[in-house]
Order: structure tokens, then sequence, then C-alpha cells
């Protein structure tokens, strides 16, 4: 019996891969205008928004195989692009996949949950190219999203709510081992102590307009990165690439 040797397969040290970003908030925070400072970005369009934008997308998807054949073509043809931009991941998810999960199996298929696993199975497949676009094309992979505001049941506290990307349960738990940074866009909140007479006061929140990426996770939000990266910074690009290693 021959014994193959692994030893020389082995892989030392930090492996300097292109980022895998996913950023999410509400309407209107201004995720795509940031995408597009990205290098050379590309867009995959999967709603409406960017005609307001100097960018270059692929037409409009309508259905799933849209976008599997633009992750293809970008592996197979030579470009000049560096930067993927799926806007948005939950447009992606839902309708086009659920949509073709649905016209390709009978309803009796898809219940007792069986839905959600071959709907998680397919955007896994997804996530999988992207990942095929980063190695060999060596490209940033953008994904964003909307914000949805969920029930957390925390088994240490009470229950509460926080800000989540707007996928499924098993889309987003894929998307949140799958990132190398989950950035949650907001605006900076301010509460301020109003009085409202007979020795009552409220608390309102207001803010300045400056909006920030968060990216370590508190009750309010979830959010990651791999990258030691502070608490939150000012949504830029010129913040963004101090503290991730965006190829340019």
């Amino acid at each position: 019996m021959l014994f193959r040797s692994f030893i020389n397969t082995l892989v030392k040290g930090k492996q300097e891969l292109h980022p895998r970003i996913c950023i999410y908030g509400n309407h209107g925070i201004g995720k795509s205008t940031i995408a597009a400072q990205f290098p050379d970005p590309i867009f995959i369009n999967t709603e409406d928004g960017l005609d307001s934008l100097d960018v270059t997308s692929f037409p409009r998807a309508q259905e799933i195989n849209d976008v599997v054949e633009g992750i293809k073509s970008l592996l197979r043809e030579e470009h000049s692009f560096k930067t993927l931009v799926i806007d948005s991941v939950d447009w992606l998810v839902e309708p086009l996949i659920v949509k073709d999960i649905e016209s390709s199996h009978d309803a009796k298929d898809l219940g007792y949950g069986k839905g959600q696993v071959l709907v998680a199975e397919a955007f896994r497949e997804i996530l999988q190219g992207l990942d095929a676009l980063r190695r060999k094309k060596a490209m940033n992979v953008i994904l964003l999203a909307h914000a949805n505001v969920v029930r957390y049941e925390n088994p240490l506290t009470e229950p509460y709510d926080r800000f989540t990307p707007k996928l499924p349960n098993r889309c987003n738990a894929l998307l949140q081992e799958w990132c190398d940074v989950i950035a949650y866009a907001g605006f900076r909140v301010i509460v301020k102590k109003s009085d409202v007479g007979f020795n009552n006061t409220v608390n309102r929140g207001i803010t300045t307009g400056e909006r920030l990426l968060h990216v370590i996770e508190n009750p309010a939000f979830i959010a990651k990165n791999r990258y030691n990266c502070p608490e939150s910074f000012e949504m830029t690009y010129d913040e963004i690439v101090k503290h991730i290693p965006v190829v340019s």
C-alpha cells in the first residue's frame, strides 16, 4: 500500500485573501453609494436603486439563473473588475431563490421546513461561487442587505429586539459564518431627556446625521469582523480601508 504524505501541503501563517463584506442597514443610509467607491466595482443588481449611481452593472436579475450566469461570466472571462457587489442579498434570496425553489418543486415537497432547507442550500451554492471569484479572480466581495428587527431569545437574559440582515434564519446563519465582516450601517443617535412637565421627562433620540459602520456585535445589532477593527467607525471608504484589507 502506498502512503501519501500531506506534510508538504500544510499551510502556515496568515493567508491574505480578499475580504467578504456584508453591509446592512435601513433604506437610504447609503449602502450602494459606499459600495460604489470600492476598487473597480461591478454590480449584480437584484432590485431597483442604482439609477442615480455612475456604476457598471449587469442587467437587473429577473431570476436566480441571471445571478449565476453573472458570476460564471466573471469567472470565465478576462476583465479588470476588482470588486463584485450584490445589491441586495435579501432580494437575491427573496424572491429569486425562493421563487425558483417553489416553481421547481411540488408544494408537498416543501412542507415541514424542507423548503427552507432547499433555499439555504441554493444560497450556499451562490456563496461558493463568490468564494471562487475571490480566490481565482482576486476580487473583493460586497453583499448589501436591508435591516430587519427580530426578537432575540437570549438564554442568559430576557428576550430583546435587535437588527439583523433581512434574510431567512438558515440563510442568515450561513451569511454570518461566511462573511469576514458584517457591518451594521446606522446614524449616530444621541438620547436627550426632555421635560414634559409635572416632574416628568421623556427620552428622545436625535441624530447628528453622521453615519457609522458598526462591526462588533452588541445587543442592538448583529455584527462581526475578523480584522481586529474598532467597535465602529465613520461610514466612508477612507475609514473602511484603514481597518479592512481591501484589495485595490
